[in-house]
């Protein structure tokens, strides 16, 4: 049986900024957006990948802190083509660091404007051979 990961739960202050940032700074798909009398809550997905983040005023994300997570990560196969994108719409990034020359030892950061922070990491081999197969991606 497999157990995926497909959401994540992201306690915000602001929804709409949070979509603006998340769909049109870092680049994720907004998958939808639900108003209605029980919620007003979004979903949106990384590019290529199999989980999303969860905004709005569920009650999860009611107990959490707006800003309060730290440690998502983001993996790509080009740390410095994905900083320069991110730079280029207006995100600010901390500068590369290597910590390994061994492929996945290179990483990257960010915050939304609530401070919820993500580390990016770059793994070459998903270039070549990406978790999910590209032929299932609807971009």
């Amino acid at each position: 049986m497999d157990w995926t990961l497909e959401v994540m739960v992201l306690p915000v202050s602001d929804l709409d900024r949070s979509i603006a940032f998340y769909r049109d700074q870092v680049g994720f798909a907004l998958d939808h957006h639900t108003v209605n009398e029980h919620m007003d809550v979004a979903q949106l997905t990384p590019p290529g990948s199999g989980c999303s983040i969860v905004i709005g005023n569920l009650a999860s994300q009611q107990q959490m802190e707006p800003g309060s997570m730290h440690g998502m990560q983001l993996v790509v196969s080009d740390a410095r083509a994905a900083r320069e994108q991110l730079i280029g719409r207006g995100v600010e990034a901390s500068e590369i660091t290597v910590f390994d020359e061994r492929d996945g030892g290179t990483f990257f950061g960010f915050s939304d404007p609530d401070g919820n922070s993500w580390a990016v990491q770059e793994m070459k081999v998903r270039a070549e051979h990406p978790l999910i197969p590209r032929s299932s991606q609807t971009l």
